[in-house]
């Protein structure tokens, strides 16, 4: 089943809509989501990743490298998903609010101007503005009583590691 998916990323700012050719589906069970990817528009910083996609909590957690797989950072999306009726087309919505976590611990959150102007222009629902700072705070909290490590984990173990070549 999961090779006939067919995974987009939605942003909202800027509009569009990509097709994540990059990514392979290396598990997925209905509701957890692991990919293993290379960037969409490669960087001499950013090179590759994996994806945990945690569908029913609305997060996608990220393991972002450079090159030669040097682990840059964790990045995490605050997302809706959406499946097509037969299964087989995934879009994931971009809900703006993002969280990097260091390999020193420290914390940043990005992008809350980006959503107060999506709200404030009508790109983003009340809904699903409300949908986002409850994922956040859902994040966030994980994030602060460690339970990020425990969630995130599945991440650093084989056979979840990109292929660098």
């Amino acid at each position: 089943m999961a090779e006939e998916i067919l995974m987009y990323r939605k942003r909202l700012i800027p509009e569009e809509c990509v097709p994540l050719k990059n990514d392979r589906i290396l598990f997925f069970d209905g509701n957890t989501l692991i990919t293993s990817w290379k960037a969409l528009k490669p960087r001499c910083d950013l090179t590759c990743g994996n994806s945990l996609y945690l569908l029913s909590d609305g997060i996608k957690i990220s393991r972002f490298y450079g090159p030669a797989g040097r682990f840059l950072y964790w990045y995490c999306d605050i997302i809706d998903a959406q499946v097509s009726p037969d299964g087989k087309t995934w879009v994931f919505t971009d809900l703006l609010a993002d969280v990097k976590i260091y390999s020193d611990g420290s914390i940043r959150v990005v992008d809350l101007d980006e959503l107060a102007d999506a709200y404030e222009s009508g790109i983003l629902s009340r809904k699903l503005l409300l949908c986002a700072l409850r994922r956040l705070d859902r994040l966030l909290n994980a994030v602060y009583d460690r339970s990020f490590e425990r969630i995130s984990a599945v991440l650093t173990k084989a056979p979840y590691l990109p292929d660098f070549s």
